[in-house]
């Protein structure tokens, strides 16, 4: 009941309502306990700050940096970089919305409660599928969940020791994958969408959410909504300056994500208006900006912090991506904060499926190798918080390796803890209606 109460208390403070089966962010995070996860990133922060949570005192005293605040093995895929006009592809963090300065300790165990989370679901979506081919692919066990967990760990280690050894810097970015990689064939994906690539007028982010006949969005009611002649024009007179060609066409956004499904968020397509250019056309998308995740539950972690909500995504964006977005700035628009940026053409996400379910995944130790690429892309993200010393990777040398079978441990408790939080909030759901 204690627990009930306290899951009640999250949600009127961050959604504004206790858990409604009106409101969708609720029902789709009732879906999977990894999906409540997904949408509940402040709710870690206050067990954290209650010491529901209690991470090793040591592990604290490692030197601030940019972290994700949202960090789950969903939050990691493939993008070009610089935004849409990009060439390169990387294997990187790709979500920024809770970017905040803070613990990296609250990174890495946020992961770690993903990864079994992420098997549950697995395991959830092919009891689900009528998909005979689906149904048939083998899953990962429990076993090679735990040693994924160990590896994303000693991954993260290494990369701040090869820091150390001058054998990377922060310009270094996963860009590589071997044919053997589970992650080869995503990548492969994401290189046929950049400008240029095979598939770009068909399966990038561009080709697949507009019309390049028309040069308007397409007609998709589930993902777009058309607006008012008014608000499409004062939206146009606001955001234009920030663009950096003619803007073609403007709709709202609405059903995407989980944590943020309850924010405002605008499309808008950019590009030259005659002749048209696919090549120099992109979309960016403009989305109202809450505050990240951990600032609530610890207000004085950082100075750093007290920049408006939509200002200090940018910051840290700016940071830990080793090329940012070309477009990425933050303005006040009716007395909301929102934070403007480019779509990837090549964006490829990763879901627990993909490293999870299938031969390369079970039987040849591919949900290990995604754990490790996601160790490493996540330390070279960190430790890009401070590009003048080298003073957090000896940090992390000196600290972590004492804590992995502490850190897995602490995780491993706190899944159990989230399973119960998305079956209580999913009674509580049933009886809204």
């Amino acid at each position: 009941m204690e627990r009930q109460q306290t899951l009640v208390q999250y949600f009127k403070e961050h959604d504004g309502c206790a858990p409604s089966s009106e409101l969708s962010k609720h029902k789709k995070m009732v879906n999977s306990p990894f999906q409540f996860l997904r949408g509940s990133a402040p709710l870690m922060y206050r067990d954290l700050a209650s010491h529901l949570i209690t991470l090793p005192e040591s592990l604290l005293n490692i030197p601030l940096t940019t972290i994700m605040g949202d960090c789950h093995t969903s939050n990691f895929g493939f993008l070009s970089e610089e935004g849409s006009h990009g060439e390169t592809v990387v294997f990187s963090p790709n979500d920024f919305d809770d970017a905040c300065f803070g613990h990296a300790s609250w990174d890495l165990i946020r992961f770690l409660v993903s990864l079994p989370l992420a098997r549950a679901e697995a395991e959830q979506i092919q009891a689900a599928s009528e998909c005979d081919k689906l149904k048939s692919k083998p899953l990962a066990d429990e076993q090679q969940v735990h040693s994924a967990q160990h590896a994303f760990l000693t991954s993260y280690i290494e990369t701040c020791e090869r820091s150390l050894q001058k054998k990377n810097d922060n310009q270094t970015a996963l860009t590589v994958f071997s044919k053997g990689h589970i992650l080869y064939k995503r990548w492969q994906k994401a290189l046929t969408r950049v400008v240029g690539g095979e598939a770009f007028m068909t399966k990038s982010t561009l080709a697949k959410e507009v019309d390049l006949v028309q040069w308007r969005f397409k007609q998709n009611p589930d993902k777009f909504i058309p607006l008012p002649d008014d608000i499409y024009e004062n939206l146009y007179m606001q955001f234009r300056p920030f663009m950096d060609d003619e803007i073609l066409d403007i709709v709202m956004r609405h059903n995407a994500g989980t944590g943020s499904n309850n924010l405002g968020r605008y499309y808008v397509l950019v590009g030259p208006s005659q002749p048209h250019d696919a090549a120099k056309t992109h979309i960016v998308e403009i989305k109202q900006q809450r505050e990240a995740a951990p600032i609530k539950y610890f207000p004085k972690i950082s100075v750093n912090n007290r920049l408006s909500a939509a200002h200090l995504t940018v910051n840290c964006q700016r940071k830990m991506q080793r090329r940012p977005d070309l477009i990425l700035d933050d303005t006040i628009w009716q007395d909301k904060h929102w934070l403007l940026r480019s779509r990837h053409h090549a964006r490829v996400g990763i879901d627990s499926e993909h490293f999870l379910l299938g031969k390369r995944a079970a039987d040849k130790g591919g949900v290990i190798q995604y754990a490790l690429s996601c160790g490493e892309a996540l330390a070279l993200a960190h430790m890009r918080g401070d590009r003048r010393s080298l003073d957090f990777q000896k940090a992390v040398v000196a600290n972590l390796p004492s804590h992995l079978k502490n850190m897995v441990q602490i995780a491993n408790d706190y899944v159990t803890q989230v399973i119960d939080d998305c079956s209580i909030t999913r009674s509580l759901l049933q009886e809204s209606l």
